[in-house]
């Protein structure tokens, strides 16, 4: 990976944080819980852009309503992006959840319960 594509995969990372933690939360209401950009895969050529989030809810239902207005206003964040970005061309945005917190913990609650089992 290049320079040039590891510091736009961090700017975008940024700034779609921003974008999601401040204009569109304003804008849906349904948008609750903690939400958290963990990655953004650029491509080279800036045609699309994968972007990892993670939404922390207790319940799954807002958890799962609040991933579907994030990608239900991708367009409303490229937009806010190419206002913040200064590129000639704004990538399209693919929002695809991150659930690697999730099988972290998972894994971590299974190691500790076959830590307890041995004698």
């Amino acid at each position: 990976m290049s320079k040039r594509t590891e510091r736009l995969d961090s700017e975008f990372r940024k700034e779609i944080a921003a974008i999601l933690s401040g204009p569109l939360k304003n804008k849906e209401p349904e948008l609750t819980g903690i939400v958290s950009v963990t990655e953004a895969d650029v491509a080279p050529d800036l045609k699309t852009a994968k972007i990892y989030v993670s939404v922390y809810c207790a319940d799954p239902e807002k958890k799962a309503r609040s991933f579907a207005v994030i990608r239900e206003n991708a367009g409303f964040v490229r937009h806010e992006l190419a206002r913040v970005m200064r590129l000639r061309t704004v990538p399209e945005l693919t929002f695809l959840p991150d659930e690697s917190f999730e099988y972290g913990s998972k894994m971590d609650e299974l190691f500790a319960k076959i830590k307890k089992e041995e004698p």
